[in-house]
């Protein structure tokens, strides 16, 4: 064919042998991967198998599985027997290992008995990044998002869930036995007899239900058995968990991140199977502190995660939070006063209500472990706008006895609202990257401790293509090398 470029002849001999090395430019991520594993101290982060055994048949050097493990999570590569066929058709993966092909039980077991040092690899990055100068700002958002198990929904139990299952049981039960009883009084009446075969299926559709009804009891003793009554068959440390969403939800985990407000690396995750993020934002901004070894520490989070005790955590920690507080009292919706209606004077310990009324402390409660004072007045029955504010004898109003932290939040909130967009903007893009990534099916792994591995992985190598964009393939190399 002429007038077309054309290849190479296939059996054509070369004299000197192509080199790997011509195949790989120099501004390839892959030289980033395997200039950052080179730079690890593999021993001190915990790969024991670093030093090789004196008998046996060798084995691979971990330095090597770790390499295709970045470089496949790097391109969307994440199951294992997709690696193993990457390793002997992908020149990226030949050059990286020098034309070593493991099979796909060898690179799975690598992650599955690594996951802890791969997960402080991880949190070595996050170093590199901070040594970089990248991670200079001390701000952080917190976030949390719901990632698909291995586990479907049809295998997952929970009270609710047994019950309706139950209930859906018996009404197909009584369906199939009314069906039986109608052709027997039609066929008592002189009408035409049930066909034999019909009558045989629906006894057998009535024996697999009622064998279906015992496996859901014993199903049921163990779910009441676990701490939050809940059991998963394929994955069991999976969790049904609610998302935004009406009435929707997934069978998965929760993963908590805090991200770097400027440079939008992740510093710091973690995974866990609780579906609030209420009682995650101590552990999240003290884990982000810690990665950016700062004295002090801005944090923002949405209000899913206001809790006045996680608050006074990281504000006596010297961690500055803007936490939005969510407005939980029906009473505006009713169209009354709420709480923020009443004015607290700090100097008199008292309560202004809207018709200038003094609310009083009268009595100190216990509610859940915190100390809660009670205000009221004793005017509130001659009052000519109490319509507006309760429909009980008197407006009491609750004050947590370290509630003038959670006010001091509140007015450096209401002193800085670009905050909440400087959180959407931050930490919700890495969440839709990395599930973008995944695929439909998120997690591929089983457990919580194997799941955790999975997700250092990813966020490795998020941080690695932001750090890429924002220093290059060149920049990233002389950081891990310095």
């Amino acid at each position: 064919m002429k007038r077309f470029i054309e290849g190479s002849d296939r059996g054509q001999s070369t004299l000197f042998p192509e080199r790997l090395e011509d195949y790989i430019g120099d501004d390839n991520p892959v030289r980033a991967v395997d200039a950052f594993v080179d730079a690890l101290d593999l021993g001190a982060l915990g790969f024991d198998s670093v030093v090789p055994e004196a008998t046996g048949r060798p084995g691979y050097h971990p330095a090597m599985l770790l390499k295709i493990y970045v470089y496949g999570y790097l391109n969307q590569v994440q199951s294992s027997r997709r690696l193993e066929r990457e390793c002997q058709r992908n020149i990226e993966l030949v050059w990286l290992t020098g034309r070593l092909m493991p099979d796909f039980k060898t690179i799975a077991d690598f992650r599955k008995d690594y996951g802890p040092a791969i997960g402080e690899t991880c949190r070595y990055f996050v170093e590199v990044c901070r040594r970089a100068s990248l991670l200079d700002s001390a701000s952080v958002a917190i976030d949390g998002s719901k990632f698909k198990a291995v586990n479907g929904r049809d295998k997952n139990f929970t009270r609710s869930k047994m019950l309706r299952r139950m209930g859906e049981i018996d009404k197909s039960v009584a369906r199939y036995l009314s069906q039986l009883e109608s052709a027997d009084r039609r066929e008592a009446a002189g009408g035409a007899p049930m066909p034999e075969v019909k009558v045989a299926r629906l006894r057998e559709k009535i024996d697999i239900l009622h064998q279906e009804v015992e496996r859901l009891k014993a199903l049921e003793a163990d779910m009441l058995a676990s701490d939050d009554k809940q059991i998963s068959l394929t994955d069991p440390d999976a969790r049904s968990m609610a998302t935004s969403g009406r009435d929707t939800g997934i069978v998965g985990y929760n993963v908590q991140s805090a991200v770097d407000t400027e440079s939008h690396l992740i510093v710091a995750h973690e995974v866990t199977n609780v579906g609030p993020d209420r009682g995650q934002l101590s552990n999240m901004a003290e884990q982000a502190r810690d990665a950016l070894e700062a004295g002090e520490l801005e944090a923002v989070a949405d209000r899913g995660y206001y809790s006045g005790e996680e608050i006074a955590a990281c504000e006596k920690a010297g961690i500055k939070v803007f936490v939005p507080k969510p407005m939980t009292s029906g009473a505006k919706a009713e169209g009354r006063f709420g709480k923020q209606d009443f004015a607290y004077i700090a100097e008199d310990d008292i309560y202004v209500c809207p018709a200038g009324e003094h609310l009083t402390k009268r009595f100190t409660t216990s509610e859940k472990g915190k100390a809660v004072d009670r205000y009221w007045t004793s005017a509130c029955p001659d009052c000519q706008i109490k319509d507006q504010c309760t429909t009980a004898k008197e407006r009491r109003i609750s004050r947590w006895q370290h509630e003038e932290i959670l006010d001091e939040v509140q007015n450096r909130i209401d002193r800085s609202p670009d905050k909440m967009r400087l959180r959407r903007q931050t930490v919700e893009h890495p969440f839709g990257t990395i599930k973008s990534w995944m695929g439909a099916t998120h997690f591929q792994m089983k457990t919580l401790k194997n799941v955790a591995t999975e997700m250092a992985l990813h966020v490795l190598a998020y941080n690695m293509k932001r750090v890429m964009a924002i220093l290059g393939v060149d920049g990233l190399i002389s950081a891990v090398r310095e």
